[in-house]
C-alpha cells in the first residue's frame, strides 16, 4: 500500500504493510522504496548466477560514476586568508596600510598583530568543515563479494555498478543500495528474510526483516540470514549519500558571525562618516599638513575600532569550551557555544540519544497458575518474573544473534536467581537439563525446548515466540489476547511463554507475556524537564514507528502529539502552516534524513535557533544545518564530524551543563559588547566635536594607551560572574545598538563638563587638559562595564575578583601616571586633587547610567525597535506579531470559557450523583427546596 502524500522527493515513496494482513502483535514497519524509472529499471535485468560481464561494469561505471561519495577539498591557505575578511579586518588592513605609508611601525605592528591572531583562531578553532563527509565515506564497505562474469568474485565496493549481482551474508556491511532478490548465495529460492541493522540510517530501534522485492540500503549490517541483491543505487544516489548531499549543501554563516557583522558594520559606517569629515575639515578649511592630519585620524580610527571585538569574543569563549571540556562536553566549533545559548528549541533524535538504543525487559503480563482459555484466573496464583523468564530462557537459543533472543537471555541471567549466581554465564541451568531444543522458524513461528527437572525426574516442554500463536496452542485466553493489543498500542514488543502442566507433555499453560522495548535513558525525563525550565522546548524526531514514538514519549514526561512523516510532506499546506504544524508538534516519526533537515530548516526560517542531538548517519544532515549540532556518547563517525559539540558522557544530562556555560558566557559577551560600542560612540563624538569645535586633541601615545589597557583588561571578562538567564538569550540588536548610544551620549556629556570645569573654571593649560581628559576618558567608560555585565542593577551580582582587579589595577595605573606624570607618554603632572577627583566621579558616574540602562531595557519591546530601526522584515515581523497575539487572546477567553462550561457541569453531575445517594423522600424535598 503506497500512501498518499507520501513522496518526500521524487524518487521515493513510504510504503506501509496491509492493516488487515497484519497480526495485531506485529510492529508496522515503515519503508522507504526506491521509485526506479524505466531506463534504469531495464539496467537491473541482470541473470542472477551469471552477473554483469566486465565491459558491462566498465561502461556502466563510466556512466553512473565510482560508489563513492565526491569529495570536495578546500586549499587550506585560501581558507586561512578567507579569515581576513569582515568590515572590522577590512578596515584593520586599510589602517595597517596607511600606517606603513606614514611609517608609523609602531601602530603598524599593533594592526598586524590583531589581524593575525584573529585569523588564527578563527582557523585553528573551526578548520576541518568537510570531515562529516570524509567519515560519511568510511562508513561504505570497502569489498563485497559480486557475480562478475558467472564467477562470484570479491571486488572493490568502489566499483559496483547498478545492475550488479551481490551476495549478502551475516555480518556483511552493505554496499550500495540494492533491491533483495529471494535467491540465496547458490541459485536456490528462499522465502526466508534477511534482519538487517540499519538503526544507524533510519532511528529504527530494533533490526528490520526484509524479504524479496525489499530494499536494503548502502552502510546498513546483515544481522541474520544470507541473500543475493541486485544494485539499484550507488554513491551519491544511494540514502546514505543523499545524507552526504544535504551536508555538503549546507553552507550558512553562523549566528554569532552576522551579529559580529552588524555591531561591526555599524561601528565602522559611524566611525568611518566622522573621520572622513575630520579630515575634509583639516585639510580643506584648515589647511593642516596632510601627513600629520592622516596620522592623527588614524590613530583616532585605530583607538575607535573595535580592534579586540573578535578577539575578546573568542578568548571568552575559549575559556568556556575548557571549562565545558571538564564536564565531558568537547566544542568543537567556538562560536557554537553563544549559538547555545539563544536556542530555543532542541530537537532529539529518539533511539540511542533519548534511549538506550537496546532491547530490555519491560514489565510483562502474568498468567495465573491452573489458567485455562475458559478459566484465566485458574488458582488465583500468579507466575512470578523469574517463572517466566527461566521458561523463556529454557527455550532460547544459546549463542543466537538476534536482538531478542539476546534481550531474553540477558533478563534472564540478570533475575532469575539460578542464573545470575552461576559461575559461567552459559546454557547450563542447574537443577535442569535441556534434552532438546527446536529453532525458530517462519511457519511455526516460536522456539520450543524439552527439559528435564533433575531433582523430580519430571520432564515437560517449553515454547517462546509469536503470542497470537502461544494464546493459540494453549486453547485461548481472552486476557492474555487483550494484553498483546495493549502492547501493540504502545510499540512494545511481545513474546509469548507457556509450558506443558501433564506427564504427556500435550497440554501447554500460559505463563506469560514479555514485554520488550529500547527504554529510556535514566536520565533522559530529568533532562528534558531541565531543559523547560530553562526555556528550551524538546522534540522528538525519530526514524521509529509511531506507536514507539508516543510510548517513548509518555514514559519521559513529554507530551504525546508526535506526527507522522507524512505531516511534513502535506501537499495540502503552505510553508507558514507546514512551519506552524512543526512548532506545535511534540515531534515527528517515520522520518528520513530529507524530514529532519527539513523540520530544521522550517524552524529557522520562522527565526528561531535550533540545536540537534543525534548520534546516527541519519542524523548528520541535520546535525550540520542546526545552529548547533550536539553528537552523543557513542556516536557514528558521520554524526561526531557533523555536530559543533560532542558529548563524551553517556546521556543528555550534560546539555543541561552546556546551556548553562553557554548562558553564562553570552551574558559576558554581551557585556563586552554594550560596554565597546558605547564606549566607541562616546569617544567618536567627543573627539569629533572637540577637533570640529575647539581643535582639540589627546597625544597619540595617550589616546593609543586608552585603546591598549581598556581591551586588555576587559579579556579578564571570561572570568566574571555571571547571572543564567531563565529564557533562552538573544542579542537584541536594536535594544543593544540603542542603549549603547544613549550610554555613549550620556558619557559625552560628562566628559565635556570635565572639558569646560577644567578649562573654564580652573583655567588649566593646555598640557594638563589633556592629560586630565585622558583620565576621565580613560576611566569613565571603563567603569561602565561594571554596570552593563548585568541587564538589571549592578549590585544585584558581584564581580569576580580577578575581573576587579584587571580593571582596577590599569585605572590605578591611569590615576598614577596622570598625578605624577610620565614624559614619555606625553602625560604632564595634575596632582592628586585631579587625579582622585576625576576617579571617584567617574565612579559615580557609572552608577547614575546604571539607572539609565536599567530603565531602557526595562521598557524596550520589539515594537520599539521596529519604530527606531524601521527595517521592512521589522515591520512585517511587528504585524505577524499582531495578529498572533489576536488569534492567542481569542484562544485564552476561550479556553477560560470552556474551563467555565467544565466547572459548571462537575457541579451538576456532583448535584446529580447527591440526588441519588438520597432516599427518595429526601430527594423529593431537596427538588421543592429548589424550586423555592
Amino acid at each position: 500500500v503506497v500512501s498518499e502524500n507520501a513522496n518526500p522527493n521524487p524518487a521515493t515513496s513510504v510504503v506501509e504493510p496491509k492493516g488487515k494482513e497484519k497480526d495485531h502483535d506485529e510492529e508496522a514497519h515503515v519503508e522507504v522504496v526506491e521509485e526506479l524509472d524505466e531506463e534504469l529499471e531495464k539496467l537491473l535485468q541482470t541473470p542472477p548466477l551469471e552477473g554483469l560481464t566486465d565491459a558491462q561494469a566498465a561502461e556502466r561505471l563510466e556512466k553512473f560514476g565510482r560508489n563513492e561519495i565526491p569529495e570536495k577539498k578546500s586549499n587550506p591557505f585560501l581558507k586561512f586568508l578567507s579569515y581576513f575578511g569582515g568590515a572590522i579586518s577590512f578596515l584593520l588592513e586599510v589602517a595597517a596600510i596607511v600606517a606603513a605609508v606614514l611609517g608609523d611601525w609602531i601602530d603598524f605592528g599593533i594592526l598586524l598583530f590583531v589581524l593575525v591572531a584573529n585569523a588564527l583562531i578563527g582557523f585553528l578553532e573551526e578548520a576541518k568543515a568537510e570531515s562529516a563527509l570524509d567519515a560519511l565515506k568510511n562508513t561504505l564497505a570497502l569489498r563485497c563479494r559480486t557475480w562478475r562474469n558467472g564467477k562470484l568474485v570479491e571486488v572493490e565496493s568502489v566499483l559496483l555498478v547498478p545492475g550488479d549481482i551481490i551476495a549478502l551474508r551475516l555480518g556483511d556491511i552493505i554496499p550500495a543500495d540494492c533491491r533483495l532478490l529471494g535467491i540465496g548465495v547458490t541459485g536456490e529460492e528462499t522465502e526466508g528474510k534477511l534482519q538487517i541493522d540499519q538503526s544507524a540510517l533510519t532511528g529504527e530501534s530494533l533490526p528490520v526483516q526484509k524479504g524479496k522485492g525489499s530494499i536494503a540500503y548502502s552502510s546498513s549490517i546483515v544481522k541474520q540470514g544470507q541473500m543475493l541483491g541486485v544494485v539499484t543505487k550507488t554513491g551519491i544516489n544511494t540514502y546514505i549519500g543523499r545524507a552526504a548531499n544535504l551536508i555538503s549543501i549546507t553552507t550558512d554563516a553562523g549566528h554569532f558571525q552576522k551579529v559580529i557583522n552588524v555591531i561591526g558594520n555599524f561601528l565602522i559606517i559611524v566611525s568611518c562618516a566622522m573621520v572622513i569629515v575630520i579630515l575634509l575639515v583639516k585639510l580643506l578649511a584648515d589647511k593642516k599638513d596632510v601627513k600629520d592630519t592622516l596620522l592623527q585620524v588614524l590613530v583616532l580610527l585605530v583607538a575607535a575600532i573595535p580592534v579586540g571585538l573578535p578577539t575578546v569574543m573568542s578568548v571568552t569563549m575559549a575559556v568556556g569550551a575548557s571549562q565545558l571540556a571538564k564536564k565531558q562536553v568537547i566544542v568543537k566549533r567556538l562560536t557554537a557555544i553563544e549559538e547555545l545559548a539563544s536556542v530555543s528549541v532542541l530537537c532529539s533524535d529518539k533511539t540511542g540519544t533519548l534511549t538506550l538504543n537496546e532491547l530490555t525487559f519491560d514489565v510483562p503480563y502474568l498468567a495465573k497458575h491452573d489458567n485455562t482459555g475458559a478459566n484465566p484466573e485458574g488458582n488465583g496464583t500468579s507466575y512470578t518474573d523469574q517463572d517466566l523468564l527461566l521458561t523463556a530462557f529454557f527455550a532460547s537459543e544459546p549463542g543466537a544473534q538476534d536482538a531478542i533472543e539476546m534481550a531474553t537471555r540477558l533478563a534472564a541471567q540478570e533475575r532469575v536467581d539460578i542464573l545470575k549466581n552461576r559461575e559461567e554465564q552459559n546454557h547450563h541451568i542447574p537443577g535442569y537439563k535441556v534434552n532438546g531444543f527446536i529453532p525458530f522458524n517462519p511457519t511455526s513461528k516460536y522456539t520450543e525446548a524439552t527439559v528435564t527437572n533433575l531433582d523430580s525426574g519430571d520432564k515437560f516442554r517449553c515454547i517462546k515466540g509469536a503470542p497470537q500463536v502461544i494464546i493459540r496452542m494453549v486453547g485461548g485466553h481472552d486476557e492474555a489476547s487483550a494484553a498483546v493489543l495493549d502492547f501493540a498500542r504502545r510499540g512494545l514488543r511481545a513474546l509469548g511463554v507457556a509450558r506443558t502442566v501433564d506427564a504427556e507433555m500435550t497440554k501447554f499453560e500460559l505463563v506469560g507475556l514479555i514485554s520488550l522495548l529500547d527504554p529510556p535513558r535514566p536520565d533522559s525525563a530529568h533532562t528534558i524537564k531541565e531543559c523547560g525550565m530553562l526555556g528550551v522546548g524538546v522534540k522528538m524526531i525519530t526514524g521509529d514507528q509511531l506507536i514507539i514514538a508516543k510510548e517513548v514519549a509518555w514514559r519521559l514526561g513529554m507530551d504525546r502529539c508526535i506526527l507522522d512523516a507524512h505531516a511534513l510532506i502535506d501537499a495540502s499546506l503552505d510553508v507558514e502552516a507546514q512551519t506552524d504544524r512543526v512548532i506545535k508538534a511534540d515531534g515527528f516519526a517515520q522520518v528520513i534524513p530529507e524530514h529532519k533537515y527539513k523540520v530544521v530548516e522550517l524552524m529557522q526560517d520562522r527565526g528561531l535557533l535550533v540545536g540537534m542531538t543525534g548520534d546516527g548517519v541519519n542524523d548528520a544532515p541535520a546535525l550540520k544545518k542546526a545552529n548547533v549540532g550536539i553528537a552523543v556518547e557513542g556516536c557514528t563517525d558521520a554524526a561526531r564530524s557533523a555536530a559543533d559539540i560532542v558529548l563524551l558522557a553517556a546521556g543528555l544530562s550534560t546539555i543541561v551543563d552546556g546551556v548553562k556555560t553557554s548562558r553564562a558566557i553570552f551574558q559576558r559577551m554581551r557585556s563586552y559588547a554594550l560596554y565597546r560600542i558605547a564606549s566607541t560612540i562616546h569617544f567618536l563624538i567627543f573627539f569629533f566635536i572637540t577637533l570640529l569645535a575647539f581643535d582639540f586633541s589627546l597625544p597619540e601615545r595617550l589616546i593609543i594607551l586608552i585603546a591598549v589597557l581598556n581591551d586588555a583588561a576587559t579579556l579578564v571578562i571570561s572570568f566574571d560572574n555571571a547571572r543564567i538567564s531563565k529564557r533562552p538569550d538573544k542579542w537584541r540588536l536594536g535594544q543593544l545598538l540603542t542603549l549603547s548610544f544613549i550610554l555613549g551620549v550620556l558619557l559625552v556629556g560628562i566628559s565635556f563638563a570635565h572639558f569646560f570645569v577644567a578649562r573654564d573654571v580652573f583655567n588649566v593649560d593646555r598640557r594638563k587638559l589633556e592629560t586630565i581628559m585622558y583620565l576621565q576618558i580613560s576611566s569613565c567608560p571603563h567603569f561602565v562595564i561594571f554596570s552593563t555585565r548585568l541587564p538589571t542593577w549592578f549590585w544585584k551580582s558581584r564581580p569576580s575578583l580577578i575581573f576587579t582587579f584587571a580593571i582596577g589595577i590599569t585605572q590605578v595605573f591611569a590615576m598614577f601616571m596622570s598625578i605624577y606624570g610620565v614624559d614619555a607618554l606625553h602625560a604632564v603632572p595634575i596632582g592628586w586633587g585631579w587625579g582622585v577627583s576625576v576617579i571617584c566621579i567617574s565612579l559615580i558616574s557609572f552608577m547614575f547610567l546604571d539607572i539609565v540602562k536599567v530603565l531602557v531595557i526595562r521598557h524596550w519591546s520589539f515594537e520599539l525597535t521596529a519604530k527606531l530601526w524601521p527595517a521592512p522584515a521589522r515591520k512585517a515581523e511587528v504585524v505577524k506579531r499582531r495578529a498572533r497575539k489576536v488569534i492567542d487572546d481569542r484562544v485564552r477567553i476561550n479556553n477560560k470559557k470552556a474551563k467555565k462550561v467544565l466547572l459548571l457541569s462537575r457541579v451538576i453531575n456532583a448535584w446529580k450523583s447527591s440526588r441519588k445517594a438520597l432516599p427518595p423522600a429526601e430527594s423529593s424535598a431537596t427538588v421543592v427546596d429548589i424550586k423555592a
